[in-house]
């Protein structure tokens, strides 16, 4: 693609985390940001271009919402900070507010095949709320979703089997939140399903440590927060490679946050929430239908009518 320009809005510990590990990929040769802070926005971008002979280059910049005429993605990482103890889900109302002034700022500048990806929290009802607001396909926004909670979940997997992360195949599916599902039943590691595998290196009980992992996956953001007061690093890694995918094109399959309709026999419609999907530089091209285990389809039935009554208390 001749056009590799991203705007991120918001330059937090995530924004700028996002921008540094841009600035490292030769895949983009233009990065803006965009923050209310603006000295804050000048320092990091300094702080980086003093870097940029030794990576391939390209322009960063402090810049404005009129800077996102001919942005192929622009990224949202703006709100407020998650609290110890709070939910993602708690955060909503807040973090509402900011979207409302971002989101009529971006509107007149968006280009007719730009792309919106959303990575503040709650990211599933803020994915949501943005494709009501800006009234665009709903290929054009792709929220951030379970692509982090899925590589946690091949991480901590990895550690158990002591192997390769990269050659665990898993996905968390469903709200990035509290109701988030590990599939398991679609796992494997080598292409040997992952039940199977644990049963023949760890013996019956090999099985039993999934429960934990989920539980480890399921609260990784918030013992990361208690104990350092904010997660950035996986977050920036995970985002970049979604970016990366979208710009090369790449069609590569990740658990991103998506318009959701008529799936599971009509169980799950009209919500955005993570499912394997195919992505390309148009977006979200297709979504794979994978074999879950019936009490995963149930679960994952529970997490989107759990952002569906979200979407009901705010009306929207």
């Amino acid at each position: 693609m001749d056009n590799r320009k991203v705007v991120i809005i918001g330059d937090g510990m995530v924004g700028s985390t996002i921008a540094y590990t841009l600035m490292m990929k030769d895949y983009v040769n233009e990065i803006v940001i965009i923050d209310i802070v603006k000295e804050k926005v000048e320092g990091d971008v300094l702080d980086m271009m003093h870097g940029v002979s030794f990576v391939s280059p390209k322009l960063i910049k402090a810049g404005t919402y009129e800077d996102i005429k001919d942005a192929h993605i622009v990224i949202i990482t703006a709100g407020v900070a998650q609290k110890q103890g709070e939910t993602r889900l708690d955060l909503l109302k807040r973090n509402i507010k900011i979207f409302d002034s971002i989101l009529d700022q971006v509107k007149p500048h968006l280009e007719p095949d730009a792309l919106i990806l959303v990575v503040s929290n709650p990211v599933d009802v803020l994915s949501y709320y943005t494709y009501k607001k800006l009234q665009i396909e709903p290929s054009r926004v792709i929220g951030s979703g379970t692509v982090l909670d899925s590589s946690r979940l091949r991480f901590l997997i990895s550690e158990e089997a002591d192997v390769d992360p990269r050659n665990v195949h898993s996905y968390v599916i469903g709200e990035h939140g509290d109701s988030e599902v590990s599939a398991f039943s679609v796992a494997n590691i080598g292409q040997i399903p992952l039940k199977e595998y644990l049963i023949n290196t760890k013996g019956p009980k090999g099985i039993e440590i999934l429960k934990t992992l989920h539980e480890k996956v399921k609260n990784a953001a918030y013992e990361i927060i208690q104990k350092k007061g904010a997660t950035y690093y996986a977050i920036g890694l995970a985002t970049s490679k979604i970016v990366g995918t979208i710009l090369n094109n790449t069609r590569s399959i990740l658990t991103v946050s998506t318009y959701v309709e008529n799936e599971f026999n009509g169980e799950i419609d009209g919500v955005y929430i993570s499912l394997p999907c195919v992505v390309g530089n148009k977006g979200v091209i297709e979504r794979l239908h994978l074999e879950y285990s019936y009490d995963e389809v149930l679960k994952l039935i529970q997490s989107a009518n759990t952002l569906k009554t979200t979407y009901r208390d705010l009306n929207i």
